[in-house]
Protein backbone atom coordinates (compact mmCIF):
# COMPACT_ATOMS: atom_id res chain seq x y z
CA UNK A 1 0.00 0.00 0.00
CA UNK A 2 1.51 3.32 -1.07
CA UNK A 3 2.01 5.76 1.78
CA UNK A 4 0.90 9.35 1.01
CA UNK A 5 3.62 11.96 1.44
CA UNK A 6 1.41 13.93 3.86
CA UNK A 7 0.93 11.00 6.27
CA UNK A 8 2.71 11.78 9.58
CA UNK A 9 5.50 9.35 10.54
CA UNK A 10 4.46 6.44 12.71
CA UNK A 11 0.83 6.39 11.56
CA UNK A 12 -0.54 2.92 10.75
CA UNK A 13 -2.36 3.70 7.52
CA UNK A 14 -3.93 0.22 7.50
CA UNK A 15 -6.03 1.02 10.61
CA UNK A 16 -9.16 3.14 10.02
CA UNK A 17 -9.68 6.28 12.08
CA UNK A 18 -12.97 7.94 13.08
CA UNK A 19 -11.75 11.43 12.19
CA UNK A 20 -10.46 10.34 8.79
CA UNK A 21 -13.71 8.47 8.06
CA UNK A 22 -15.57 11.66 8.95
CA UNK A 23 -13.28 13.57 6.60
CA UNK A 24 -14.27 11.11 3.85
CA UNK A 25 -18.00 11.62 4.56
CA UNK A 26 -17.46 15.37 4.16
CA UNK A 27 -15.67 14.91 0.85
CA UNK A 28 -12.19 15.63 2.23
CA UNK A 29 -8.90 14.21 0.98
CA UNK A 30 -7.07 13.46 4.24
CA UNK A 31 -8.08 9.82 4.48
CA UNK A 32 -6.46 6.51 3.60
CA UNK A 33 -7.73 3.45 1.73
CA UNK A 34 -8.58 1.72 5.02
CA UNK A 35 -10.67 4.72 6.15
CA UNK A 36 -12.61 4.77 2.89
CA UNK A 37 -13.25 1.03 3.01
CA UNK A 38 -14.57 1.23 6.57
CA UNK A 39 -16.70 4.28 5.76
CA UNK A 40 -18.22 2.55 2.74
CA UNK A 41 -18.94 -0.52 4.86
CA UNK A 42 -20.85 1.62 7.36
CA UNK A 43 -22.68 3.34 4.50
CA UNK A 44 -23.96 -0.04 3.31
CA UNK A 45 -26.25 0.12 6.35
CA UNK A 46 -26.58 3.90 6.70
CA UNK A 47 -26.17 5.44 3.23
CA UNK A 48 -27.04 8.83 4.69
CA UNK A 49 -23.85 9.07 6.78
CA UNK A 50 -22.43 11.88 4.57
CA UNK A 51 -25.67 13.85 5.01
CA UNK A 52 -25.51 13.27 8.78
CA UNK A 53 -21.92 14.59 8.83
CA UNK A 54 -22.97 17.65 6.82
CA UNK A 55 -25.85 18.26 9.22
CA UNK A 56 -23.49 18.21 12.23
CA UNK A 57 -21.38 20.81 10.40
CA UNK A 58 -24.43 22.98 9.61
CA UNK A 59 -25.58 22.89 13.24
CA UNK A 60 -22.07 23.88 14.33
CA UNK A 61 -22.21 26.95 12.08
CA UNK A 62 -25.46 28.08 13.65
CA UNK A 63 -24.29 27.38 17.21
CA UNK A 64 -20.94 29.16 16.80
CA UNK A 65 -22.67 32.16 15.22
CA UNK A 66 -25.13 32.14 18.14
CA UNK A 67 -22.26 32.06 20.64
CA UNK A 68 -20.59 35.09 19.07
CA UNK A 69 -23.93 36.87 19.09
CA UNK A 70 -24.03 36.21 22.85
CA UNK A 71 -20.64 37.88 23.24
CA UNK A 72 -18.50 34.72 23.41
CA UNK A 73 -15.31 34.86 21.36
CA UNK A 74 -13.37 31.92 22.90
CA UNK A 75 -13.88 28.39 21.57
CA UNK A 76 -12.63 25.02 22.82
CA UNK A 77 -13.37 22.41 20.15
CA UNK A 78 -12.81 18.88 21.52
CA UNK A 79 -12.81 15.98 19.08
CA UNK A 80 -12.19 18.54 16.36
CA UNK A 81 -11.14 16.03 13.70
CA UNK A 82 -9.41 17.05 10.49
CA UNK A 83 -9.87 20.74 9.66
CA UNK A 84 -11.62 21.40 6.39
CA UNK A 85 -13.70 24.05 4.73
CA UNK A 86 -16.16 25.48 7.23
CA UNK A 87 -14.23 24.49 10.37
CA UNK A 88 -15.02 25.97 13.79
CA UNK A 89 -12.13 28.40 13.36
CA UNK A 90 -13.39 29.64 9.99
CA UNK A 91 -16.95 30.07 11.22
CA UNK A 92 -15.87 31.83 14.41
CA UNK A 93 -13.59 34.21 12.50
CA UNK A 94 -16.33 35.05 10.04
CA UNK A 95 -18.51 36.07 12.96
CA UNK A 96 -15.71 37.74 14.96
CA UNK A 97 -12.26 38.53 13.57
CA UNK A 98 -10.74 38.42 17.08
CA UNK A 99 -12.08 34.98 18.04
CA UNK A 100 -9.62 32.57 19.66
CA UNK A 101 -9.93 28.85 19.02
CA UNK A 102 -8.25 25.79 20.53
CA UNK A 103 -8.92 22.50 18.78
CA UNK A 104 -8.22 19.19 20.54
CA UNK A 105 -8.05 15.69 19.09
CA UNK A 106 -6.20 12.45 19.77
CA UNK A 107 -5.86 11.37 16.12
CA UNK A 108 -2.27 12.14 15.03
CA UNK A 109 -3.35 12.87 11.44
CA UNK A 110 -6.01 15.32 12.64
CA UNK A 111 -3.48 17.00 14.95
CA UNK A 112 -0.77 17.20 12.27
CA UNK A 113 -3.06 18.76 9.69
CA UNK A 114 -4.72 20.99 12.25
CA UNK A 115 -1.35 22.39 13.27
CA UNK A 116 -0.44 23.02 9.66
CA UNK A 117 -3.73 24.89 9.17
CA UNK A 118 -3.15 27.20 12.16
CA UNK A 119 0.64 27.60 12.06
CA UNK A 120 0.43 31.24 10.96
CA UNK A 121 -2.52 32.07 13.20
CA UNK A 122 -1.54 33.45 16.63
CA UNK A 123 -5.12 33.15 17.89
CA UNK A 124 -5.56 29.44 17.20
CA UNK A 125 -3.87 26.22 18.30
CA UNK A 126 -4.28 22.45 18.19
CA UNK A 127 -3.80 20.19 21.23
CA UNK A 128 -3.01 16.49 21.01
CA UNK A 129 -5.30 15.32 23.81
CA UNK A 130 -8.17 13.00 24.66
CA UNK A 131 -11.64 13.99 25.87
CA UNK A 132 -11.42 11.16 28.41
CA UNK A 133 -8.58 13.06 30.13
CA UNK A 134 -9.98 16.57 30.62
CA UNK A 135 -7.03 17.86 32.65
CA UNK A 136 -4.77 17.00 29.74
CA UNK A 137 -6.73 19.54 27.71
CA UNK A 138 -7.35 22.16 30.38
CA UNK A 139 -3.74 22.18 31.60
CA UNK A 140 -2.22 22.27 28.11
CA UNK A 141 0.03 25.23 27.22
CA UNK A 142 -2.23 26.03 24.27
CA UNK A 143 -5.32 26.48 26.45
CA UNK A 144 -3.27 28.41 29.01
CA UNK A 145 -1.95 30.81 26.38
CA UNK A 146 -5.06 31.37 24.27
CA UNK A 147 -8.12 30.93 26.48
CA UNK A 148 -8.98 32.97 29.55
CA UNK A 149 -11.06 30.52 31.57
CA UNK A 150 -12.18 33.37 33.83
CA UNK A 151 -14.25 34.59 30.88
CA UNK A 152 -17.01 32.67 29.06
CA UNK A 153 -15.93 29.96 26.63
CA UNK A 154 -17.95 27.96 24.11
CA UNK A 155 -17.10 24.27 24.61
CA UNK A 156 -17.86 22.23 21.49
CA UNK A 157 -18.33 18.45 21.53
CA UNK A 158 -19.56 17.68 18.05
CA UNK A 159 -20.13 14.05 17.05
CA UNK A 160 -17.61 12.84 19.62
CA UNK A 161 -19.44 11.77 22.80
CA UNK A 162 -21.02 8.75 21.12
CA UNK A 163 -17.48 7.41 20.63
CA UNK A 164 -16.86 7.40 24.39
CA UNK A 165 -18.14 4.34 26.23
CA UNK A 166 -19.90 4.69 29.58
CA UNK A 167 -17.04 2.72 31.17
CA UNK A 168 -14.79 5.72 30.37
CA UNK A 169 -17.15 8.02 32.32
CA UNK A 170 -17.96 10.69 29.73
CA UNK A 171 -20.34 12.31 32.21
CA UNK A 172 -17.49 12.78 34.68
CA UNK A 173 -15.29 14.23 31.93
CA UNK A 174 -18.01 16.71 30.99
CA UNK A 175 -18.46 17.69 34.63
CA UNK A 176 -14.72 18.46 34.94
CA UNK A 177 -14.83 20.59 31.82
CA UNK A 178 -18.00 22.37 32.96
CA UNK A 179 -16.55 23.16 36.38
CA UNK A 180 -13.46 24.73 34.76
CA UNK A 181 -15.54 27.21 32.75
CA UNK A 182 -16.67 30.67 33.77
CA UNK A 183 -20.34 31.51 34.32
CA UNK A 184 -22.04 32.32 31.04
CA UNK A 185 -20.06 29.70 29.12
CA UNK A 186 -21.80 27.48 26.58
CA UNK A 187 -21.60 23.76 25.85
CA UNK A 188 -22.50 22.72 22.30
CA UNK A 189 -23.21 19.02 21.74
CA UNK A 190 -24.30 16.76 18.90
CA UNK A 191 -24.82 13.07 19.53
CA UNK A 192 -25.95 9.99 17.58
CA UNK A 193 -29.39 8.67 18.52
CA UNK A 194 -31.88 6.14 17.22
CA UNK A 195 -34.44 8.92 17.33
CA UNK A 196 -35.09 10.31 13.85
CA UNK A 197 -33.09 7.75 11.85
CA UNK A 198 -35.12 6.82 8.72
CA UNK A 199 -34.09 3.13 8.79
CA UNK A 200 -34.75 0.28 11.26
CA UNK A 201 -32.66 0.19 14.44
CA UNK A 202 -31.03 -3.03 13.25
CA UNK A 203 -29.34 -1.14 10.40
CA UNK A 204 -28.07 1.52 12.78
CA UNK A 205 -26.63 -1.22 14.99
CA UNK A 206 -25.00 -2.85 11.97
CA UNK A 207 -23.30 0.44 11.04
CA UNK A 208 -22.16 0.82 14.65
CA UNK A 209 -20.73 -2.69 14.47
CA UNK A 210 -18.46 -1.55 11.62
CA UNK A 211 -16.92 0.97 14.03
CA UNK A 212 -16.70 -1.59 16.80
CA UNK A 213 -14.92 -3.86 14.32
CA UNK A 214 -12.11 -1.28 14.11
CA UNK A 215 -11.99 -1.10 17.92
CA UNK A 216 -14.02 2.10 18.21
CA UNK A 217 -16.81 2.00 20.82
CA UNK A 218 -20.14 3.45 19.75
CA UNK A 219 -22.79 4.41 22.30
CA UNK A 220 -26.06 5.43 20.67
CA UNK A 221 -27.74 6.95 23.69
CA UNK A 222 -31.36 7.84 24.39
CA UNK A 223 -32.67 11.40 24.58
CA UNK A 224 -32.69 11.04 28.38
CA UNK A 225 -29.06 9.94 28.56
CA UNK A 226 -27.87 12.61 26.13
CA UNK A 227 -29.72 15.23 28.19
CA UNK A 228 -27.60 14.19 31.20
CA UNK A 229 -24.56 15.73 29.49
CA UNK A 230 -26.23 19.10 30.04
CA UNK A 231 -26.51 18.73 33.82
CA UNK A 232 -25.39 21.98 35.43
CA UNK A 233 -26.37 24.01 32.37
CA UNK A 234 -29.48 25.97 31.50
CA UNK A 235 -30.71 24.79 28.11
CA UNK A 236 -30.87 27.36 25.34
CA UNK A 237 -34.14 27.27 23.39
CA UNK A 238 -35.32 25.08 21.71
CA UNK A 239 -33.54 22.58 23.98
CA UNK A 240 -32.25 19.14 22.96
CA UNK A 241 -33.75 18.45 19.53
CA UNK A 242 -33.00 16.87 16.16
CA UNK A 243 -30.18 18.83 14.54
CA UNK A 244 -32.23 20.57 11.81
CA UNK A 245 -34.70 21.82 14.44
CA UNK A 246 -32.14 23.84 16.40
CA UNK A 247 -32.66 27.44 15.25
CA UNK A 248 -32.97 26.35 11.61
CA UNK A 249 -32.10 28.32 8.50
CA UNK A 250 -34.16 25.97 6.31
CA UNK A 251 -37.74 24.77 6.83
CA UNK A 252 -37.69 21.22 8.21
CA UNK A 253 -39.85 19.84 5.41
CA UNK A 254 -37.10 20.74 2.94
CA UNK A 255 -34.41 18.77 4.81
CA UNK A 256 -33.08 15.31 3.88
CA UNK A 257 -34.60 12.67 6.26
CA UNK A 258 -31.12 11.54 7.34
CA UNK A 259 -30.46 15.01 8.74
CA UNK A 260 -32.76 14.13 11.66
CA UNK A 261 -30.51 11.22 12.69
CA UNK A 262 -29.02 12.74 15.82
CA UNK A 263 -29.70 15.21 18.61
CA UNK A 264 -28.18 18.61 19.28
CA UNK A 265 -28.36 21.21 22.00
CA UNK A 266 -26.68 24.17 23.61
CA UNK A 267 -26.47 24.80 27.35
CA UNK A 268 -25.32 27.83 29.35
CA UNK A 269 -23.57 27.78 32.74
CA UNK A 270 -25.23 29.80 35.50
Amino acid sequence: MERPAWAPPGIDISMPSVSRMHDYYLGGSYNFHADREAARAAMEFLPGLPKIAQTHRAFMRRAVTYAVGEGITQFLDIGAGIPGHGSVREVARTACAEATVVHADHDPVAVAHGRTAVENDPRAAVVAADLRKPRQILDSPEVGELLDLQRPVALLLLAVLHFVDDTDDPYGALAQLRDALAPGSLVVITHAAYEGVPVPQERVDAAADVYRGIRVPVSIRSHEHIAKFFEGYEMVEPGLVSMPLWRPDTPAEQVDPYAFAGLAGVGRTA
